[in-house]
């Protein structure tokens, strides 16, 4: 049978890695994809830009499931269209995106249903958001409302920065539509984590465990990005934690968005921190896995993820399990020149490996020129490898991306830090 992962991004070029190895699935095409998805054997390219043309393919080819990637198409009501034509997709509907796509709304959702996260407001004048910092204190989060490809995010360490990033989004605008509203709340202390779950409706069925590195230098230092890397299990998150996370967070998530008439199904993130009791709180909510959490949670995935996505849409989890390697994984985000603020494109990729068992190089800002990668946005790649322990799947994924080169290439060189410190 024939499928459609939307996107373009490392995240859908491991899902649709991960879709074509079940033996139920012919070809998976990928919409736009990217210079890795272009060489990987069993996905097609598609280029196709609008959410009318996707599902006009979609009819046509006879495509038997959709699995919806990035946050944009979500919260575009790709989810809505296709099932008002009658085709099969795999992701929440525009009105559970709104978790997602407005901070705001998530927060007054958090609060209706008594989900535990940081107090906030929110602001459309300058003037009231700059009056709310200096009687709040510092530090302090400066959230834009809207989508911002995870960069709309300030943790300001001072008045200073506060007002600056205030001032960037609703004076100088300079995060367009999506900052024009901000949600100002208070800085949580603790570890964070990534905690990603499968949901049809009714039931979920937790993923592995992860954790993220958000700042693009060593030490979590610098501005905050989409993600520099990340690594799978995140040992933060104990059993007991992880029993906690799914009372006090997923289940009210799923039970809040049926009580205001919503069936959410596709993936939940959240993502939580977890202070030194083990009490977990939420720091945002996405409506999709992570990038580049999905890397290294993919390379672990041992279950036919195909049979797994059928089973949600069906509203079977229930009767499913997922069968996770016992070794962990880590994923090293290698960035282009200037990222984040301006990436450099065109610069030719040298020294890819070929894939083995145990590690892969994920593509998202690539692109092919004459048959050949380049580099075409900001994380070009995420390089992942399998081990025994963090440490090492650690020290084989740094010994890979050290054989790569583009100009300007930024990696972090501590992915990991965390997990190993801690043992």
């Amino acid at each position: 049978m024939k499928l459609l992962v939307i996107g373009s991004g490392g995240r859908e070029h491991a899902i649709a890695w991960r879709l074509a190895q079940s033996p139920r699935v012919q070809k998976v095409f990928v919409a736009p994809g990217n210079g890795g998805t272009a060489l990987e054997p069993g996905l097609e390219n598609l280029k196709l830009d609008s959410i009318e043309d996707l599902a006009d393919f979609a009819l046509k080819e006879q495509v038997h499931l959709t699995v919806v990637g990035p946050e944009a198409p979500l919260a575009a009501g790709v989810v809505d269209l296709f099932h008002s034509r009658g085709l099969r997709i795999f992701g929440p509907n525009r009105a559970c995106a709104r978790l997602e796509s407005s901070k705001e709304f998530a927060k007054a959702f958090m609060q209706r249903h008594g989900i535990p996260t940081a107090a906030f407001a929110c602001f459309t004048e300058p003037q009231a958001a700059h009056a709310y910092v200096d009687a709040r204190g510092a530090p302090i989060v400066i959230k834009a409302d809207g989508l911002a490809a995870g960069k709309g995010v300030v943790v300001a360490a001072n008045l200073q920065e506060a007002h600056d990033a205030i001032d960037r989004m609703l004076v100088g605008h300079l995060m367009g539509d999506a900052g024009n509203r901000v949600v100002i709340e208070d800085c949580l202390e603790g570890e964070e984590a990534s905690f990603i779950v499968m949901c049809d409706g009714e039931h979920v069925l937790t993923l592995a465990t992860s954790q993220d590195h958000k700042r693009l230098l060593d030490g979590d230092r610098g501005p905050n990005t989409g993600g520099m890397g990340a690594y799978s299990p995140a040992p933060v998150v104990t059993p007991k934690v992880h029993a906690r996370v799914v009372r006090e967070v997923i289940q009210p998530v799923m039970a809040g968005m049926a009580a205001e008439g919503h069936r959410y199904c596709g993936f939940l993130y959240a993502g939580l921190m977890i202070d030194r009791t083990g009490a977990p709180r939420v720091l945002e909510f996405n409506c999709r896995l992570g990038d580049p959490e999905a890397q290294p949670i993919l390379m672990r995935l041992k279950s036919d993820l195909y049979d797994l996505m059928e089973h949600a849409v069906e509203c079977g989890l229930d009767a499913v399990e997922a069968d996770w390697d016992r070794r962990a994984a880590l994923g090293v985000v290698l960035a282009a020149a200037g990222y984040p603020e301006s990436p450099r494109k065109g610069d030719p990729i040298e020294g890819l490996p070929a894939p083995v068992e145990d590690v892969r190089v994920f593509h998202a800002g690539s692109t092919l020129a004459n048959g050949k990668p380049v580099t075409s946005g900001g994380r070009v790649l995420c390089v992942t490898a399998l081990g025994d322990s963090v440490k090492m799947a650690r020290d084989r994924a740094y010994h890979v991306v050290d054989a790569i080169h583009f100009e300007g290439m930024q990696c972090r060189r501590d992915i990991g830090h965390r997990a190993i410190e801690a043992r």
